[in-house]
């Protein structure tokens, strides 16, 4: 792959590395509570920062909050070009347990905290976590477009959404991200990567390194890490790379060691054979 096709204009104004860093890993078990190490944490955040990786992505509710204070506390302050991403729209049970609300007076309140949090004046890329099935979207993404003139978000971006509610949205507010579950094992959201890519949007795949029963020992996927002396995990990062030039992983790990494992994945140009063999893959 070349320079350029490892970078991609999010928003069509700030220019990104494609391989990113997701900080959802970086709080407790179930994305509750604290690390078990901190330090190392954050030690993740700076190397990552290291080796040029300029956007992470994070949400409020990792934590909730543990993931943007260690931003904050990590990086702060920030490189020139790095963009931060986080998302609102999701509140906190317990463990692994995750719920809406798309209120505009609590999208607002997650904003400002988010601020203080991230110590940022502006978030650059603020996406909307889930559609509250209770609150019509029209109303989330008001209350977003109101802070977006008020100079507090740059760009809005949406999770987990359809193309129907893609478009839906697009009447309210431009729209820069789709953040949906997407991988070498996972081809769910297809059609919404087509879309993206024919509207320059970045498709921001979560769960990226899913791979399900594809990295069985001498599979395919396995087979074919081996003949570009890679780990099955860069090569469906590699995979990803190759299928669109607005997809925009963000692998997330609390290790160091995986970090710097991941963002090898840029040096693998898959051949265009091995790239279709491995998406006619089912997991």
């Amino acid at each position: 792959m070349s320079l350029g096709s490892l970078t991609f204009k999010l928003g069509g104004d700030l220019e990104i590395r494609r391989l990113g860093y997701g900080a959802m890993r970086i709080t407790g078990d179930g994305i509750w509570g604290e690390p078990n190490d901190r330090e190392q944490a954050k030690a993740v955040l700076r190397r990552a920062a290291e080796l040029g990786v300029n956007f992470i992505d994070t949400a409020d509710s990792y934590g909730p909050d543990v993931s943007e204070r260690l931003i904050g506390e990590a990086l702060h302050p920030y490189s020139s070009d790095m963009v931060i991403a986080t998302k609102g729209g999701l509140l906190r049970g317990g463990p692994n347990i995750w719920y809406s609300n798309g209120r505009p007076e609590h999208l607002r309140i997650s904003l400002e905290k988010s601020l203080r949090q991230l110590k940022l004046e502006r978030i650059d890329l603020y996406q909307l976590h889930r559609i509250d099935a209770e609150v019509p979207l029209e109303e989330s993404l008001g209350a977003l477009s109101d802070l977006r003139n008020e100079g507090k978000i740059r760009h809005i971006g949406l999770s987990e959404v359809n193309n129907e509610q893609l478009a839906q949205a697009q009447k309210v507010v431009p729209i820069v991200s789709v953040q949906n579950r997407y991988s070498i094992g996972d081809h769910e959201w297809e059609s919404m990567v087509d879309a993206c890519e024919a509207q320059q949007i970045a498709f921001i795949p979560w769960f990226p390194l899913a791979a399900g029963k594809l990295t069985v020992p001498g599979g395919t996927l396995d087979q074919i890490a081996k003949k570009y002396e890679a780990t099955v995990g860069q090569i469906a990062l590699a995979w990803l790379l190759k299928r669109s030039p607005v997809i925009l992983p963000i692998p997330g790990t609390s290790k160091i060691k995986h970090l710097e494992e991941n963002l090898g994945a840029e040096k693998i140009a898959l051949s265009d054979e091995d790239f279709q063999t491995l998406r006619e893959l089912q997991a």
